[in-house]
């Protein structure tokens, strides 16, 4: 997602709360928000933060070790003005559909065993096996056969 949906999530989640947030809270409800569609990074929230901070829209104070984050009046102004895109609405009705990073995880562990431990006839089985595993998935997307 592009910098400045972060910078417009960052206000309507502050916005919609009444009470402080730091970034992993801000990162966890923009993924909760999106069905974990969207986890922006560390390197997209903090900056973001800052920024805010600069221009008075947000405050930002340090409480047990962490820094929080509220929503300024000036804030609040500038969220009920502006006509900004609702960047949750590219993900309509949450997702409850099933998670494939932990696969995708399992799969990557699983290769790079074989690239470290495994002869050289594994090492290209195993290329293959992905080779074919990626086309596969884009032939799903294009509408190819259901079962493969």
């Amino acid at each position: 997602m592009p910098r400045g949906d972060v910078r417009t999530a960052v206000l309507i989640l502050l916005g919609e709360t009444d009470h402080p947030m730091h970034g992993y809270q801000l990162m966890h409800a923009i993924g909760e928000r999106t069905g974990g569609r969207w986890q922006p990074s560390p390197g997209a929230i903090y900056p973001t933060i800052s920024q805010l901070e600069d221009e008075g829209l947000v405050t930002v104070t340090a409480s047990a070790g962490r820094k929080l984050v509220t929503l300024t009046d000036s804030g609040r102004a500038h969220l009920a003005a502006s006509q900004n895109e609702d960047p949750f609405a590219a993900f309509p009705g949450g997702f409850s559909g099933i998670d494939l990073r932990p696969l995708l995880e399992q799969v990557h562990d699983a290769a790079r065993q074989v690239a470290r431990t495994g002869t050289d006839s594994q090492a290209e089985a195993a290329a293959r096996i992905l080779a074919d595993t990626r086309k596969a998935l884009y032939l799903l997307l294009a509408d190819g056969p259901e079962e493969i």
